[in-house]
């Protein structure tokens, strides 16, 4: 009822706006206005503020909500208007020529019209935004906010902002020197990221909001780390391919993480082809309910796979997957088995009765300090496990297998490490010895994942500190999750048989830049709010991990951010033999599995040594 009188008012009102209006032109003509029938007056009279009206009915003027109203809604009004002015003016020309009445009269009624009509409009949206704003002043606390870019992105936040009284935009940052000392709806643009820091304290800003979602990687990081020297709340626009509406960007609006701070770009996947190679194929995840596992299994089950099987050995991991993917992929033919990699008969039986195509390999052991306490069970898990799930893959004609390793793997220092460089040689012996296409990806650190870094310093933080990093100059290369994922899904589109690819991560990152810039984001202050303690490199830990190893080369894809590294020679036989001497002396806990690593992986070094060659580099 409420809205049914609020169109009826407008309504009365334009049909009288347009009938004073068409008098004012009369008068401002010269012409008498005459009550008698037919005369010029009458017919557009009676002509003029039915049509307006219905023609403003029609571009649906009455239905627009005038408190979000821009631009688009004034030229419905031009529009409409234009419409009955046209209408008006044409009939009485071709019906009633003998009516002598100028054209002005016309022009000066359509301007009049148009003027009231719409300024009653900007007022009413002014009236309701400020009595709501009034309404509203005494239970909000206002934050000051600084913008930076000044493009539609801002625009479109500085104008939703002024709806409401939690944000105040007191200033705009844009590098670009032209757009200086120009307003965007009343906010000024002060000037470049060098104003930042003296803004900040000039219009006591409580919020920051980065604004730019097609800003490279590198200008985003080097504003970021300017915007951590303040003490503000830092937010952002998440950049343009991960928006679902441009519509929607304020709504998008997100604390800064620490992953926006690593500076360098993300993957790019060549859809068509991934679409090719994972939809309509039956594909084995396993370790599908871990981090890089689950993952796999979200980006494959939007790609419509004919079947997804989730292999794991912890059954509350693979529950939760499970749970997930049901929920978001109802028409998903899945299944979740539990299981061991070592488990060779349970392995068999999983093959033989799904047969998939793509083998995703992605269960291992990978906390590096807990496997050098337990050097037979890494070799049991990740050396025994891979050899078996790719026998198996062989044997049942697995189309591909997709080995998911770690940058540890060059020059290792950690078990953990050297097992997963001896997993690499395995798939690069049963690709010469297969039909099946095998194939290895290699990346860092993943944030985010069990056992990385960042959920410990984030526990650590929450308690006050301290955040303990082993060495202050210890350096890793990171990556995001999806990040990961979609390189190991564009390694098995682009595999042909024996590669190992690997990610260009840009610059390695040091830990404890990324703990203080944790703790910043967190609302603290380094060293004073917040103390960072140094406790020592942990057994098998080195100060920096490497890509590709020395011997081999890097070839480039049609991704310019995955390269191929050169497969070493392998002595398949001495291989072979020597892991076969491993399956007997694995069980065997005195014995000294390292020595037999060491035989397959003479690259394989105790960190000590290794950290004194290379501690003068960093």
């Amino acid at each position: 009822m409420k809205k049914l009188l609020y169109t009826i008012s407008f309504v009365v009102y334009d049909f009288l706006v347009a009938a004073l209006s068409l008098i004012l032109s009369f008068y401002l003509c010269g012409y008498s206005v005459k009550y008698e029938w037919l005369n010029p007056f009458t017919y557009s009279f009676l002509i003029w503020p039915f049509f307006t009206v219905f023609a403003l009915y029609l571009v649906k003027v009455y239905n627009i909500l005038w408190r979000f109203s821009g631009i688009n809604e004034v030229c419905r009004i031009l529009f409409g208007v234009f419409a009955s002015f046209v209408v008006t003016a044409v009939s009485q020309k071709a019906f009633f020529s003998e009516l002598d009445m100028d054209f002005s009269v016309h022009v000066l009624t359509y301007f009049f019209t148009v003027s009231l009509i719409s300024m009653q409009r900007l007022i009413t949206k002014y009236l309701v935004i400020r009595i709501k704003l009034f309404k509203n002043k005494e239970d909000t606390d206002t934050q000051n906010v600084l913008i930076i870019g000044a493009g539609a992105a801002a625009q479109l936040i500085i104008t939703d902002f002024s709806y409401n009284n939690k944000y105040k935009v007191k200033c705009v940052i844009d590098d670009n020197k032209e757009k200086h000392n120009q307003y965007i709806n009343g906010a000024r643009i002060i000037g470049g990221r060098e104003e930042i820091l003296n803004a900040v304290e000039k219009y006591q800003i409580d919020t920051i909001i980065f604004a730019i979602p097609s800003c490279d990687n590198n200008n985003k990081t080097q504003i970021l780390n300017i915007c951590q020297q303040t003490n503000c709340d830092l937010k952002m626009i998440p950049p343009l391919y991960e928006l679902n509406d441009v519509n929607q960007i304020t709504s998008s609006i997100r604390k800064v993480e620490i992953e926006d701070l690593l500076g360098r770009a993300p993957i790019k996947v060549n859809d068509d082809k991934v679409f090719s190679y994972v939809t309509d194929k039956t594909i084995l995840v396993t370790g599908g309910g871990g981090t890089i596992g689950s993952e796999l299994c979200r980006q494959i089950a939007f790609h419509k796979p004919k079947q997804l099987i989730i292999f794991d050995v912890y059954e509350n991991n693979a529950y939760e997957i499970q749970n997930e993917l049901k929920y978001k992929y109802p028409n998903l033919n899945l299944a979740t088995l539990i299981g061991s990699v070592r488990d060779t008969k349970r392995l068999d039986y999983i093959f033989k009765t799904y047969k998939p195509d793509i083998v995703y390999h992605a269960a291992a052991h990978k906390h590096v300090p807990l496997m050098e306490e337990s050097p037979n069970e890494t070799i049991k898990n990740n050396v025994l496990g891979t050899y078996k799930t790719a026998q198996m893959s062989d044997k049942y004609g697995a189309s591909k297998f997709v080995l998911i390793s770690t940058d540890k793997a060059v020059n290792p220092t950690n078990i953990m490490g050297a097992s997963k460089r001896i997993c690499e040689m395995i798939v690069q012996t049963f690709n010469n010895r297969s039909d099946t296409e095998f194939v290895a990806v290699r990346f860092g650190n993943v944030l985010g994942s069990n056992g990385s870094v960042i959920p410990l310093f984030k526990k650590q933080i929450e308690r006050g500190g301290p955040v303990t990093v082993t060495d202050p100059n210890i350096i890793r290369y990171f990556m995001t999750i999806p990040e990961a994922v979609s390189l190991v899904i564009q390694a098995g589109a682009n595999a042909k048989g024996g590669e190992i690819f690997v990610l260009d991560m840009g610059q390695p990152v040091k830990i404890v830049t990324l703990a203080e810039n944790l703790i910043k984001l967190s609302g603290f202050t380094p060293y004073k709010d917040i103390q960072i303690e140094f406790t020592g490199l942990r057994p098998g830990e080195k100060l920096y991990e490497e890509l590709l190893m020395s011997e081999e080369g890097l070839t480039d894809t049609e991704n310019s951010l995955i390269h191929i590294g050169k497969p070493i020679d392998i002595d398949e036989e001495f291989l072979l033999e020597t892991i076969e001497e491993m399956r007997n002396t694995m069980y065997d806990e005195s014995a000294n599995i390292r020595e037999l690593v060491k035989k397959i992986v003479p690259t394989y070094q105790y960190s000590p040594e290794i950290n004194k060659q290379t501690a003068n580099k960093i």
